[in-house]
């Protein structure tokens, strides 16, 4: 298969995740990805000893600097994101950690998004500003937010859709506008939705991110990242992450090279059962609030059917007595593991409470404060529908409430 991005346009996506990247080896005749563990490769005498000039023909010296494996990985994701390229790194952080400090380096202004993933939530908290960077944190769901946010030294507009943990939106398109209009980027975390629900580049982001760890792997056994954008670009930040050290490892490639060939059809089964499950804790008397892009009771239900392919498995609730609710969960859960994390074959649910995440990763001011707590209320159960059947989940929760009825 063709490794451009016209290939997502020429093939559907279900032919992409099991074919693209990496087509059979042309000694061996294998079918299936191959795994280079070799942390060396015959090279000419010729080559360049320097990551800043490595070219396509001499990429393969040292694995830090490339190896076959990562590339048919790398390969595989700029078609499912319609990129021109990709460069995939040992976990989401340090491509996110890469994108800031290309980016910003030196200094400047940043758009943040007010609630994010809390690694990156706290990298701007702390991290950012001794580097001289400055940030705006906004609850960029308000589009008049960002507007207002975004001044002529803006570099980088940073966007979650949906966000971790609220499934609060952002739509995209227009925030794009918004800030290219101003001479500004736009990355886009797309961990939750995958390329599957939503391609942000289709919809004008500069940049995507993706944890691999998560729905791409899809199995909870490796932990990876990407980060996507136009190749000339990439091609300038590949050897800072190569001199950064976060480079992925062939084996964690590999391992996610054979989930991303399911993901379209895990991605269906995914949203099929989180579907499932809170149209039942909607309906469920202990329960307060369910969030979900894909059920109509959503605040920006119409913006998710607008701008998502696919809702993803990723839900979250509100319990009257939430910590009562969540040791109950972990003492009396069957089939759902009471664990962080998400995307795996298996459920995975989790408290948050507010107060806390407050404190540590989400520095709000009053009113950003007021609308996460719309969201959140004094906590939330965060929950990662996986592959089991909808009924056995369902009956699952059931029984762990039980005794707070």
């Amino acid at each position: 298969m063709d490794d451009s991005s016209s290939a997502s346009r020429s093939f559907g996506m279900r032919t992409a995740a099991v074919h693209a990247g990496h087509p059979p080896n042309p000694c061996t005749g294998a079918s299936a990805p191959d795994i280079v563990m070799s942390t060396s490769f015959i090279i000419d005498p010729g080559v360049a000893f320097s990551a800043d000039e490595i070219t396509d023909e001499t990429r393969y010296a040292y694995t830090r600097w490339g190896n076959p494996t990562v590339t048919q990985l790398e390969r595989k994701l700029a078609v499912l994101e319609g990129a021109e390229e990709c460069v995939a790194f040992a976990s989401g952080m340090a491509a996110i950690t890469a994108l800031f400090i290309y980016l910003l380096g030196d200094g400047g202004h940043v758009v943040m998004s007010d609630v994010a993933y809390a690694a990156a939530s706290e990298l701007a908290n702390d991290t950012l500003p001794r580097l001289g960077v400055q940030v705006t944190r906004v609850d960029t769901s308000d589009l008049q937010n960002i507007r207002d946010a975004i001044r002529s030294d803006t570099r980088l507009l940073y966007l979650e859709s949906p966000a971790n943990p609220l499934l609060r939106l952002t739509d995209i398109e227009v925030a794009a506008k918004i800030a290219h209009d101003a001479g500004a980027l736009v990355a886009v975390d797309s961990t939750f939705a995958t390329p599957i629900g939503l391609r942000p580049i289709d919809l004008g982001a500069d940049y995507v991110i993706q944890s691999l760890t998560k729905y791409i792997c899809g199995h909870g056994d490796a932990i990876g990242g990407a980060l996507l954008g136009r190749r000339e670009v990439l091609a300038k930040l590949r050897p800072l992450a190569i001199h950064m050290g976060g480079v992925l490892s062939p084996f964690n490639a590999w391992l996610i090279l054979r989930g991303a060939a399911t993901l379209p059809i895990r991605m269906a089964a995914h949203q099929e059962g989180a579907l499932a499950v809170a149209r039942f804790l909607e309906g469920h008397s202990l329960v307060t609030r369910v969030i979900y892009p894909g059920l109509p009771s959503h605040p920006q239900h119409e913006l998710a059917v607008r701008q998502m392919n696919n809702f993803s498995g990723m839900l979250t609730f509100q319990v009257g007595d939430g910590p009562r609710a969540a040791q109950l969960l972990s003492e009396r859960l069957q089939v759902l593991h009471y664990a962080v994390s998400l995307g795996h074959p298996r459920s995975l649910i989790c408290y948050l409470p507010t107060n806390d995440l407050l404190r540590t990763s989400f520095h709000l001011t009053p009113a950003q404060e007021l609308s996460y707590r719309s969201f959140a209320g004094d906590g939330i159960f965060r929950l990662s529908v996986g592959l089991e059947d909808p009924a056995d989940l369902i009956s699952d929760i059931e029984n762990a409430l039980a005794p707070l009825s």
